[in-house]
Parts: structure tokens; sequence; C-alpha cells
């Protein structure tokens, strides 16, 4: 048996933390120098999740915070994983949504206004099986258990009152620059 184990983990080794979020920056990086152009994608034929940035407001600063996340549709909503690398600690952006639920959705072509909730129960077991299916986190079971309790399923829900989607802000026309992405806790 504790050869089983040793060999899923030799399987599904993790590059270190220190990779990650040196990845984690060179996308946001890439997103800013090409003003949305590069780095965000559509879920399709191909490729069942699609890339987005997320904007939620620091729970304790009140500023603008961006992430780059992995989704999937939901028939309107979006849905993705509140992990940090799976590291223990929930991320930032998840703490902020929690504090403060309502947050923009940049998606290619379009900006959402979105509320979050998290899954539980039977939602919670049905997207989380579309997540496994179409994440491609191979052996999603075996990273949730690496950060010892339950990963939440994250649902991002069309805000009331906001009209629907708007299209995204036009990079020369942008009354405000775009928020600057912190990776640090807030």
């Amino acid at each position: 048996m504790t050869e089983q184990l040793v060999s899923r983990d030799r399987h599904h080794r993790l590059p270190p933390r220190w990779i990650i979020r040196t990845l984690w920056a060179a996308h946001r990086g890439l997103l800013a120098v090409t003003r949305n152009r590069v780095g965000m994608s559509v879920p399709g034929p191909d490729r069942k999740c699609g890339i987005m940035r997320l904007t939620t407001t620091g729970r304790r600063s009140g500023r603008e915070r961006a992430v780059v996340l992995n989704y999937l549709e939901d028939g309107d909503r979006l849905v993705t994983l509140a992990m940090n690398g799976w590291h223990p600690a929930d991320p930032a952006w998840w703490l902020n949504l929690k504090a403060d639920p309502a947050a923009e959705a940049d998606l290619v072509g379009e900006r959402r206004p979105v509320v979050a909730h998290e899954a539980t129960g039977a939602e919670r077991d049905r997207l989380w099986a579309l997540l496994h299916d179409y994440l491609g986190y191979g052996d999603l079971e075996f990273f949730t258990e690496r950060r010892g309790r339950a990963t939440p399923v994250v649902v991002l829900s069309p805000r009331a009152g906001s009209g629907g989607a708007r299209p995204a802000r036009s990079p020369g026309r942008a009354a405000t620059p775009p928020p600057t992405p912190h990776p640090a806790a807030d």
C-alpha cells in the first residue's frame, strides 16, 4: 500500500510554490502588456474551460484587486475553484468575495458584473463533477487532499439589476486604468 501512495505522489507532483507564483505573475503581466488581447480564452469544443480575470474589492484596503482564473460556464453563471495553488490557505480573492460578493468578470470581449456564492450540497456535487471533467487537473481529489480541507466551488452569477453583460472597456478609452493585480493577501 505504501508503494501505491509513493507512486501516486510522484505521478501528481506539483512544481515548487515559487514557480507557481512566478507563472501567475507572468500571466498577469502578459494581460497587462497586451491589454487583454492575449491570455484570456473562452470555453469551446477543444477547451472546456476558459480563462478570465476577476476583479474584487479588497476586504481591508477597499481597492480593486484582480486575479486570473480558469472557469467553466453553467448556463449564464461562471464556476471556478477557490484554490491557492493547492496551498492550504484560501486565496485572497475568495476572502475578498466572502466580505463583498460583488465583482467584475472580464472575459474575452465582455465585462460581466457578477455576485459570488459558494456552492453547497447537491449544487456543489454537480459542479464539482463538471470541474473535475473539464478543468483538466487530473486527479482533483488528490490535489484537494493536499490542501487538507475542502476546496470551495465558487459560483459567479449575473448581478441583479446590472442589465447583463456589457462590452469590455476599450483599452484606449478606459476612464481609469485597469486594476493592478496584487499577489499579496488583502
